[in-house]
């Protein structure tokens, strides 16, 4: 292995202050960790809270097959020796094969902050290294402030370094703890470090305050470091740490070096999406790599491109990192975009075809009256799909009637009713139900509806949805509701009143995955429906068509 990964979610990842774990959660984190291949799980600080204690404790009843679990802490306090100290005692009842400590590089931080003098915290770092290199296999040294400190005072930040390796630290981690550092300077104070101590081996350490975690990881890394720490996604505190879900895949597709086993690289992408979703955290669209659009093509002449050659304007291909091409479907597209769209359901079109060209004069008129198709792949390709009249979509309901009513009970609370009236294959079925606001209402209404016919129409869920009031000539506003509370909307939109056009978009979810609909009217009751009704048929379609495809392979 070229470079070995050290992963801090768990820990320094954890102080995101938008990021809370429980137990449960850092074991099914490490776990997959482990699995895609990471050589150190950073598990928390032992004896700092009960979820780290448990953790500890916990991940002892599982084999890991890649990763080494770390416990972290402090170098022991000025007023113990090492072997009293309680931060030292708890990092050994870790009973952990890895410690990491950190200690102060930086002599201002250790008049300011520790308050001793630059001679008694050398001593500290020596003593601390000293004593957990008895009990542990492998003793990191996360050098704090190591830049800020080496370009305050070189001499002194030497000679931290020079104590740590001296007690038997196993690697010594540069941490560019401020976030202030430049890649110029990662590379030129780690070539000067390495010529100070030949023998030892180095780490960065990241943060990403000016945005340059990554840079700066991977200065280090060609520099001659050979450990690199960061966490999942880039969580962490404040602007958050160096994003291993980039810096894996470059120094793999990019340096050409090895950090991962073979045939992993291609797990990135779930891995970093089940990351979010135990964080609770909504993924970022964009994030590099891994993101929904790092691989998302919208202008007719770059999707004209790819269709000859992706690499005409992709860097690497999706499938490397287990991401896939996207081409949207906008106001921006050519029949580029709906011949590309088309190859991702087996339909191998001619921009010239007149089916092409009517489906590119649908998209441009839908698209003036505000359906936003990029944000709404689900609707895209049941509209691509009818149009084509293929591969199972068909009329699973018939709306026959609708009706929602809006009423307050005697202690003013809101309180919404949904009568639905759908046809099925001929039959009748009329139900009505009550919800937290009119769309929650629609919803168990017509799934009430349906689930006669479709039972697996239970396994469907609504997570989002997003109102844009679209206003003629004027910049567009934004209102998001949260799903089970939306209702009327009575104050007036910008410059056009209440009779503004609005955009619905709804996200939906099944055991197989998510989906985003679209509906848009001057009714913000007919615009929901209609991203509802999609949701649902959506759902139906592709179950129907798992269903057909699983047949004719048996």
């Amino acid at each position: 292995m070229d470079f070995y990964l050290y992963d801090t979610s768990l820990r320094d990842g954890a102080q995101s202050e938008d990021v809370q774990l429980s137990t449960p959660d850092k074991i099914k984190i490490a776990l997959r960790l482990d699995n895609f291949g990471i050589h150190y799980i950073e598990g928390g600080w032992p004896g700092a809270n009960p979820v780290d204690n448990e953790f500890f404790e916990e991940i002892k009843q599982y084999t890991l097959k890649n990763a080494k679990i770390a416990a972290f802490g402090s170098t022991h306090h000025a007023s113990f020796k090492a072997e009293d100290d309680p931060t030292m005692k708890a990092l050994v009842l870790a009973n952990v094969p890895v410690i990491t400590i950190f200690g102060k590089s930086s002599e201002k931080h250790a008049l300011d902050a520790l308050r001793v003098s630059p001679e008694r915290n050398l001593e500290i770092i020596h003593d601390s290294v000293a004593f957990l290199k008895k009990h542990a296999e492998t003793v990191f040294f996360d050098a704090e402030h190591f830049f800020d400190g080496f370009k305050a005072n070189k001499d002194y930040a030497l000679e931290v370094l020079k104590n740590a390796h001296k007690a038997g630290a196993n690697t010594l981690v540069l941490c560019d703890s401020n976030g202030g550092t430049l890649p110029s300077e990662v590379s030129e104070i780690l070539n000067i470090c390495r010529q100070e101590l030949p023998e030892a081996e180095f780490g960065i350490h990241a943060h990403n305050d000016c945005e340059l975690a990554v840079a700066n990881s991977l200065a280090a890394l060609q520099a001659g470091a050979i450990h690199v720490q960061g966490t999942m996604n880039g969580v962490g505190e404040r602007c958050g740490n160096a994003n291993l879900c980039s810096i894996i895949p470059i120094i793999e597709t990019k340096l050409g070096k090895k950090c991962l086993p073979e045939n992993m690289l291609n797990q990135l992408t779930t891995t970093s999406a089940y990351v979010y979703e135990v964080m609770n955290m909504k993924p970022f669209a964009r994030q590099a790599f891994v993101g929904k659009s790092a691989f998302a093509h919208k202008g007719g002449i770059h999707v004209s491109a790819i269709n000859r050659d992706s690499t005409l304007y992709e860097h690497i291909r999706p499938e490397q990192v287990g991401n896939s091409q996207r081409v949207l479907i906008t106001e921006l597209a050519g029949r580029s975009n709906i011949v590309s769209l088309a190859r991702r359901f087996d339909f191998h079109l001619d921009k010239d075809e007149p089916v092409v060209k009517g489906l590119f004069h649908e998209l441009k008129t839908k698209a003036s009256l505000g359906y936003d198709y990029a944000a709404a792949e689900a609707s895209m390709e049941l509209l691509l799909l009818r149009k084509l009249a293929r591969r199972g979509v068909r009329n699973f309901f018939t709306l026959k009637s609708l009706r929602v009513f809006e009423t307050k009970d005697a202690n003013g609370c809101p309180q919404a009713e949904a009568t639905v009236a759908v046809e099925v294959e001929g039959a009748i079925e009329h139900t009505a139900a009550t919800g937290q606001g009119p769309v929650n209402a629609m919803d168990i209404a017509l799934r009430k509806a349906l689930s006669s016919f479709y039972p697996k129409i239970s396994e469907l869920s609504l997570r989002d949805f997003k109102v844009r009031v679209l206003t003629i000539g004027q910049e567009r506003t934004s209102q998001k509701h949260d799903l089970f509370s939306i209702g009327m909307d009575d104050s007036p939109a910008p410059n056009t009143g209440t009779a503004s056009v609005v955009r619905v978009l709804i996200e939906s979810a099944d055991p197989q995955g998510a989906w985003v609909t679209v509906g848009v009217s001057y009714d913000i009751i007919e615009a929901s429906w209609q991203a509802l009704a999609d949701s649902v048929t959506y759902k139906l379609y592709r179950d129907e068509w798992q269903s057909h495809s699983n047949n004719k392979l048996e």
